[in-house]
């Protein structure tokens, strides 16, 4: 701008457009830094699965196939460590139990192992958000047949908690679940996926 065009509104409106553009550039917060913002609060699984807890999930598979199933959870902590017991009771009657072991690893990490994973699966958590992915063998004894879980546990602001899973097989996508836990059965029923 030349001199002559150094006006106080051309200034001002220089300073808008400039401001203006540094915001739009900017990129938004981090997740953690944000939910603190709204006030939401960090998940701690070991807070959130200690005593009684239950779910209700569906598993959907690319072929059709789907399966719903309630999950009445037991966690027990001792120290570092939460003991989280899964009593799985299907649609269809089937009943199966599964045990996850989580290890704090650090302030925002866990290790977890469960009697049907292959190694072991590192938790990462950032503000109500905790990510992990694991094998699992879903036929053990037979015929490996290998699938990769993608679980991200959501604390939502209302106490619940929603898990959203992708399975895959050699990378490609599979098969998803979605379950949803509440401190009480009559909470999980009502946001049941």
């Amino acid at each position: 701008m030349t001199r002559s065009m150094m006006t106080p509104m051309n200034i001002i409106r220089c300073l808008t457009l400039t401001i203006l553009a540094v915001l739009l550039a900017v990129p938004a917060l981090p997740g953690s830094m944000a939910q603190a913002r709204d006030g939401e609060r960090n998940l701690v699984l070991e807070d959130f699965f200690r005593g009684k807890t239950y779910a209700y999930g569906r598993f959907g598979a690319i072929n059709g196939t789907t399966r719903e199933f309630r999950v009445d959870l037991t966690g027990t902590v001792r120290g570092e460590v939460l003991r989280l017991r899964e009593d799985f009771i299907y649609e269809d009657g089937e009943r199966d139990t599964k045990t996850w072991i989580f290890t704090r690893t650090g302030p925002n990490t866990y290790s977890g192992t469960r009697e049907d994973v292959i190694g072991e699966t590192t938790v990462r958590v950032s503000g109500n958000v905790a990510r992990f992915t694991y094998r699992v063998d879903l036929n053990p004894g037979g015929k490996p047949n290998i699938v990769r879980f993608h679980d991200k546990l959501a604390l939502q602001s209302d106490g619940t908690l929603r898990n959203t899973a992708l399975v895959t097989k050699f990378l490609l996508p599979v098969a998803r679940v979605k379950v949803n836990f509440a401190r009480s059965l009559k909470a999980a029923k009502a946001i049941r996926p």
